[in-house]
This record gives C-alpha cells, structure tokens and sequence, in this order.
C-alpha cells in the first residue's frame, strides 16, 4: 500500500528558447496552486495527495500537462479553474475529469 492515495506530477520542464515546453504555459505557477488548493480542501485530503514538480513528460505538444497515479490519467489544462475541478472531481471524489483527458501516447 502507497504512502499516498495520489500523486499529481506537473511537467514543469523549461526548453530552450523557442521550443515548445509545459514551463512556458505557465506550469510552475499552477503547480504551486494546486498544492495550496489541496492544501485548502482539508488535512485529510492533503495527507494523501503529493503534489510534484516532474522534468519533460515528453507530451508538450499535449501540454502543459500532469500525470496522476497510481491511476496513469493524463491531463491538461487551461487556468486555475481546471485545476480545482482536477482536485475536486479526481483527488477527492475519484471521478475522472473526461474533459481534460489526454491520450498519454
């Protein structure tokens, strides 16, 4: 049995100038949001999710983009909305969210 119930890895990699990359799609700062947002829901929730910088993911044409495990569900998104529905639907609810999915191949 895991430690943790999840583990959200954010792509947070920096390419050189130019090249496409999660980081310039404003990932660092998303990162740091969903770990106050998980934070924010309740310790009981926040004692079982870890949230984690990644290097490239190798999906930045997908991008930006975070993985979850143990599940391998793939997601993007767009602002900090998407984020909270990530956190609420997946991480507290266990509800995949469909809308934000990527095909991780």
């Amino acid at each position: 049995m895991s430690y943790f119930q999840h583990h959200v890895f954010f792509c947070t990699n920096q390419r050189e100038k130019g090249e496409m990359c999660c980081n310039n799609q404003n990932a660092q700062a998303m990162r740091d949001y969903c770990k106050d947002r998980v934070k924010s829901v309740g310790e009981a929730i926040a004692a079982q999710v870890r949230v984690n910088s990644a290097g490239c993911l190798a999906r930045c044409d997908r991008g930006p983009v975070i993985v979850v495990y143990p599940e391998a569900v793939w997601y993007t998104y767009v602002d900090q909305e998407d984020i909270d529905e990530i956190v609420d639907s997946h991480l507290v609810a266990g509800r995949v969210v469909e809308r934000l999915l990527i095909d991780p191949r």
